[in-house]
């Protein structure tokens, strides 16, 4: 099975939930900005959590579907057509071979998830899929897709759902009638990220403090992957001080000199030497990574206890959408998956 790139998108890549276990060695993580959308993407279809997916920034790509697929799609809410007809998301979706996937502009939110069942047929670099960009590895050739890039689909094991759909075909694809609500994870309206305090936050002036969590930041044009550049009032810290270059991770907060804070993301570097104003909970790094530049953002200070109950409630209601797929495997319904 196969998808036939016809227009590339302004970034589509493929992507897993990053690689582990290599950063001693100067190796970047990059996986998906917004794991959540993977990870239901794939559950979606009968794959595991971690498969590789297709990302999509902003300006989705258009594929030919060169065998009968089982996609799902999620993330930001990007405008989705099969053969001129509007595709639904959030849902396991059947795709005849010869149909045309067209992805337009986001609406809501920056990025958009596209996985197949079986995952995508490339090799792991690493043990992982996911393609790094500066450095080339990984995903298909280590590049973003272009236009006539041919992507062969892994082997899946025929499931009831997909029987379902299937036999319900009446035209070019038949979706559920059942949906995840997205809301239930991540809502994109949202434009407070929360935090906790990073290591080097009280070297920071109380104006600058008091700034960070009362004002607003605009995430800049001068933002990618890697990281988004912010721009408000900028934080001064009390005196200069040299600080070695320590691990860092997705979500940690950097001030340059010149103030701007820096928050670190998927293709993020290993280690950084700015200081680190503030740490992004887990939560809500889905959230942010699918902020648009020019979106305005504003911080809320939490503990590390509310971060890591926030987490296990997460995967809780991870663990129930699992619960919740195996039963509408068995006896499909009507209305939208809640939990």
């Amino acid at each position: 099975m196969s998808l036939r790139v016809e227009r590339p998108g302004l970034l589509t890549s493929i992507q897993d939930l990053g690689r582990y276990g290599y950063q001693k060695y100067g190796v970047i993580v990059s996986g998906a900005m917004d794991s959540i959308s993977l990870r239901i993407a794939n559950l979606l279809v009968g794959n595991q959590e971690k498969e590789a997916v297709l990302e999509m920034t902003l300006v989705g790509a258009s594929f030919i579907a060169e065998q009968d697929l089982l996609i799902a799609v999620t993330g930001g809410d990007m405008l989705v057509a099969i053969d001129e007809k509007t595709l639904p998301l959030w849902r396991p979706v059947f795709v005849k071979k010869g149909s045309q996937l067209r992805f337009q502009s986001s609406l809501t939110g920056c990025r958009t998830y596209l996985a197949v069942a079986g995952g995508f047929a490339v090799d792991e670099v690493m043990e992982s899929k996911s393609t790094y960009l500066r450095g080339e590895i990984g995903g298909y050739k280590g590049r973003r897709l272009q236009t006539g890039d041919i992507i062969n689909c892994g082997i899946f094991v025929s499931t009831p759902i997909l029987e379902q759909l299937r036999n319900s075909l009446s035209d070019s694809f038949s979706a559920t009638k059942w949906h995840v609500n997205p809301e239930t994870f991540i809502n994109l309206k949202e434009k407070v990220i929360r935090v906790i305090k990073g290591g080097e936050f009280e070297l920071f002036t109380k104006e600058s403090q008091e700034h960070f969590f009362n004002g607003e930041f605009q995430i800049t044009p001068n933002s990618d992957r890697m990281g988004f550049r912010l721009q408000g009032a900028p934080l001064q810290m009390e005196e200069p001080v040299e600080l070695i270059s320590e691990p860092v991770t997705n979500g940690t907060i950097q001030v340059p000199k010149d103030g701007n804070p820096i928050v670190l993301l998927a293709d993020r570097q290993t280690t950084g030497g700015y200081p680190k104003f503030a740490q992004v909970v887990t939560v809500d790094l889905p959230l942010l990574a699918q902020k648009k530049p020019g979106e305005k953002i504003r911080f809320k200070e939490i503990s590390l206890e509310e971060a890591e109950q926030l987490y296990l409630r997460q995967e809780m209601q991870l663990e129930k959408l699992k619960a919740g797929l195996q039963l509408k495997a068995l006896k499909p319904a009507s209305s939208a998956i809640k939990l």
